[in-house]
């Protein structure tokens, strides 16, 4: 609905923060890996997005980059987590981090986290496992911003693929001169074969 949201921080008030839109205040929260990285207050800034629309409230959510919003986007699809877990859980990890524990089945580092108890940290562990690329091949991942390759390997995520095959299916594709569409139809002709 949202993808992103380009104005001057306003308000900053962890985990909330307001942006100014063209004279509109988007109330916004945030994991604080997206706090660490926000400039001062009356700068323009880009938030990558996600709304989630329940009975009650919508609320938006806001990351610094597409790889948090994409691990969020992920975490709260592991049944138990909400968009509240997820964001403490992003806000006491770096991506990295929480990589490295799904990968090491390391349940008592996800316990350390504010909400996560053992139960959950079992879930997380079982569910994450198949969703995230392993840490070995998660290094050749590109980076995410501006990168057509990188938006093409979302773009499969959100079609079904898993991260690890979206990313070998776009990585033998020459992208110098493609756009982000050229390089998903390459990638899916490359599939069917």
């Amino acid at each position: 609905m949202i993808s992103f949201l380009r104005g001057k921080l306003v308000v900053k008030a962890p985990p909330l923060l307001v942006l100014d839109v063209n004279g509109v205040g988007y109330e916004i929260e945030a994991p604080m890996t997206t706090f660490y990285e926000l400039p001062a207050l009356g700068v323009e800034i880009t938030l990558h997005t996600h709304l989630v629309i329940r009975e009650d409230a919508h609320s938006l959510f806001g990351f610094a980059t597409e790889t948090d919003r994409t691990m969020f986007r992920t975490l709260i699809k592991v049944n138990g987590v909400g968009p509240k877990l997820a964001l403490t859980i992003l806000s006491g990890q770096s991506a990295e981090q929480f990589h490295q524990c799904i990968h090491d089945n390391d349940i008592q580092a996800l316990m350390r986290l504010p909400g996560v108890g053992k139960k959950t940290a079992e879930r997380l562990v079982i569910e994450m496992r198949d969703r995230l690329p392993n840490l070995g091949e998660s290094a050749t991942l590109m980076p995410l911003v501006g990168n057509a390759k990188q938006e093409a390997v979302s773009a499969l995520c959100s079609l079904g693929y898993k991260p690890l095959d979206a990313t070998k299916m776009v990585q033998g594709i020459h992208s110098e001169g493609k756009s982000c569409e050229d390089i998903i139809r390459l990638a899916l002709q490359g599939a069917v074969r």
